[in-house]
C-alpha cells in the first residue's frame, strides 16, 4: 500500500508544524498548506522538517477561497495520486467585545475558521468516498465550548466547527470517512506567550493539570484520529486541554 497522503491547513505555524511533524512520524507523506509566506519562514519550516527525508512539502492556499482549494488539492492529487489524510487547523482571531465588532472583523473570522471547512472538505470528500477511506480533523477550541469575552466570532465559528463535523460524520460513515474534532486549551505558542503575564499565570492556575499544554499534546491527539486504526470513532471532539473544560 502507498504511503497516506495528509493535507494539513495552517501547516506553518504552533500547531499546524508539530502536526506536519507528528504525521511525518507515522508514516504519511505530508503537505503543509498556508498563505503565501516569506521565503525565509519557508526556508526555516523545511529545515525544521529535514529528518523527514521530503516526506513534508510546502505548497501555498488561501482556505478562504473555494478556487484556491480547489487548485491546491488539484496540485496535491497530480503529485501524490490521492489525499487521504485532511487537518484543518488554519485559524485566526479578531478579538473584540461585540459592542465594538465591525462586520469585517465578524466576516473575515468567519470565511477563514468556518468557511476554510467547506473549502477544504468539499475538494476531498468525493475522492475520499471513491476509494472507501479517509481521515478528516478540524480543529475547534476550549473556547467554542465555554465561550470567551471579546470572541463572539471566534467562539461562534469554534462551536460551529465541531457541529459541520458531525454533520459530515453522519454523511461520510458508510464511505470508510471518518470526521472527528479536536478541541485544543491553552498550548505555549506565541498566541498565549503575548498573553499579559498576570493573566497567562492565572490561566494556569486553572488549568487542573498545572500547565499550559504543548504542541504535541495536540498533534499527537491528531495523529491518533487520523491512523488506519481509527475507524470505529467519528462525529467525537475530543478535548485537549489538562482538564480546564470537563463534561460528558
Amino acid at each position: 500500500m502507498q504511503k497516506r497522503v495528509a493535507i494539513v491547513t495552517g501547516g506553518i505555524g504552533g500547531l499546524g508544524t508539530e502536526i506536519c511533524r507528528q504525521l511525518a512520524k507515522a508514516g504519511r507523506t505530508v503537505v503543509a498548506v498556508d498563505l503565501p509566506l516569506r521565503d525565509e519562514r519557508i526556508a526555516a519550516f523545511h529545515a525544521a522538517m529535514t529528518e523527514f527525508a521530503g516526506a513534508v512539502t510546502f505548497e501555498p492556499a488561501d482556505v478562504s477561497d473555494f478556487d484556491s482549494c480547489e487548485q491546491l488539492v488539484q496540485r496535491v492529487e497530480a503529485t501524490h495520486g490521492r489525499v487521504d489524510i485532511l487537518v484543518n487547523a488554519a485559524g485566526i482571531t479578531r478579538d473584540t467585545s461585540l459592542r465594538k465588532m465591525s462586520p469585517q472583523q465578524w466576516h473575515e473570522l468567519m470565511r477563514v475558521n468556518l468557511d476554510g471547512l467547506f473549502n477544504t472538505c468539499r475538494q476531498v470528500i468525493d475522492g475520499m468516498s471513491a476509494r472507501g477511506f479517509g481521515r478528516i480533523v478540524n480543529l475547534s477550541s476550549v473556547n467554542g465550548q465555554t465561550g470567551q469575552f471579546g470572541q463572539t466570532n471566534y467562539s461562534a465559528a469554534k462551536a460551529g466547527v465541531h457541529g459541520f463535523g458531525m454533520a459530515l460524520a453522519r454523511e461520510t460513515a458508510r464511505k470508510g470517512i471518518t470526521v472527528n474534532t479536536v478541541s485544543p486549551g491553552y498550548c505555549d505558542t506565541a498566541l498565549v506567550a503575548a498573553v499579559p503575564a498576570d493573566i497567562r499565570e492565572q490561566i494556569v492556575a486553572d488549568i487542573p493539570v498545572g500547565r499550559l499544554g504543548s504542541p504535541a499534546d495536540i498533534a499527537r491527539a491528531v495523529r491518533f484520529l487520523t491512523s488506519d486504526d481509527a475507524g470505529y470513532i467519528t462525529g467525537a471532539n475530543l478535548p485537549v486541554n489538562g482538564g480546564y473544560f470537563m463534561s460528558f
